[in-house]
């Protein structure tokens, strides 16, 4: 898949159904939502996950930081290629990202926008290439959202605290892309 692609597929549906446990798995695979980030899982069931994502039509990315027994390095990488085939990877790590754009896959960079210090930092990725999309949380600031989107013209997605249908109408009018939450009842509004 290529970021192109993946924003296509946003733009038909744009609720990203962030699973974080395994009855979110079960919830994700009969919502309408065609991309899945997956927040959870261990080396040992992490293949499983995708697969299972994956038979359900879904496109997958994985949150590497938060996968148990890989460290945020190049080779989780290496191992996620290799035995889950996600079609991209999340990361809060820039260098784990440039690693996985040169494999070939999707990336998104995970940023979390507390203070004015991450505004200004954020606004340094604008010209870097191995970053396809930038997922800021919390996800309910749309005037930050709309500046954040000038500051760096790459496609945003906003999650954290995502839990209304209004929540989501904000973040999209405010020049998000995307909006991914945890809570199941948003994915099938």
């Amino acid at each position: 898949m290529t970021s192109n692609e993946l924003y296509k597929k946003l733009g038909e549906c744009p609720v990203i159904a962030a699973v974080k446990d395994e009855s979110g798995l079960e919830s994700a695979l009969k919502c309408e939502s065609g991309v899945v980030f997956v927040l959870f899982g261990s080396i040992n069931n992490i293949s499983e996950i995708v697969s299972k994502l994956r038979q359900g039509g879904k496109t997958v990315l994985v949150h590497c930081d938060l996968i148990d027994g890989l460290a945020s390095k190049e080779a989780a990488v290496d191992f996620l290629i290799k035995n889950a085939r996600p079609d991209g990877i999340i990361s809060t790590k820039q260098p784990v990202l440039k690693y996985a754009k040169a494999q070939g896959l999707v990336t998104v960079l995970r940023f979390f926008v507390i203070d004015s210090i991450a505004m200004k930092n954020i606004a340094k990725i604008k010209n870097e290439r191995s970053i396809d999309f930038v997922e800021i949380l919390p996800g309910l600031m749309p005037k930050i959202t709309k500046q954040i989107c000038s500051q760096t013209g790459k496609p945003i997605i906003t999650g954290g605290l995502v839990s209304e249908k209004s929540d989501i109408i904000n973040s999209l009018n405010a020049g998000a892309c995307a909006v991914s939450s945890t809570s199941s009842e948003v994915w099938f509004l």
